[in-house]
């Protein structure tokens, strides 16, 4: 395979979604015996919390967004999705959130990520101090900030010729 064709936009997303569905399947495993509901922060099209559901089908999930975009089949009742700026939604959400989240997904990148830095810090700051004891959060930016811990994320296997979609498992 060449370099153009590892690299195609097609490769990378191949890339993105065997590294993202592995992470939340490990993450999954190390969060079964804590107790929280889940937060999906980035509802986009609804796939990711189609597959949370299926992962955590006794636990509340919460989604997160600018605006709905995802079919109903794909996304919470409306009581559990928290529309506008993460910046202003997740410090003013949590009145309504019973306990500390156990699993925190946070899918808020763009292809700008210089643009995407300070809302990844942002929502890493508030997780170390808004997760339950253990909780992980998995992201696909880097939101190292005091309080968290990053952790090796395992190995997944990909098709060859495609390079580790930089996605972040944290634990509080």
């Amino acid at each position: 395979m060449t370099d153009a064709v590892a690299e195609s936009r097609l490769e990378r997303m191949i890339a993105r979604l065997a590294t993202q569905r592995a992470l939340l399947d490990r993450a999954a495993e190390m969060v079964a015996n804590i107790d929280g509901p889940i937060l999906e922060i980035g509802l986009g099209k609804g796939r990711t919390f189609s597959h949370l559901r299926g992962l955590f089908p006794d636990r509340e999930i919460w989604a997160f967004d600018f605006e709905v975009h995802a079919a109903a089949h794909s996304r919470p009742a409306p009581a559990r999705i928290v529309l506008g700026d993460f910046r202003e939604t997740l410090l003013t959400c949590w009145t309504g959130i019973e306990g500390p989240p156990a699993f925190v997904h946070a899918d808020i990148g763009t292809e700008s990520r210089r643009a995407d830095a300070a809302l990844a810090r942002f929502v890493g700051s508030v997780m170390a101090q808004r997760l339950a004891p253990g909780g992980i959060l998995l992201g696909d930016r880097d939101m190292d900030c005091a309080g968290l811990i990053r952790l090796e994320p395992p190995a997944v296997a990909l098709p060859e010729g495609i390079s580790a979609w930089p996605y972040r498992l944290y634990r509080r």
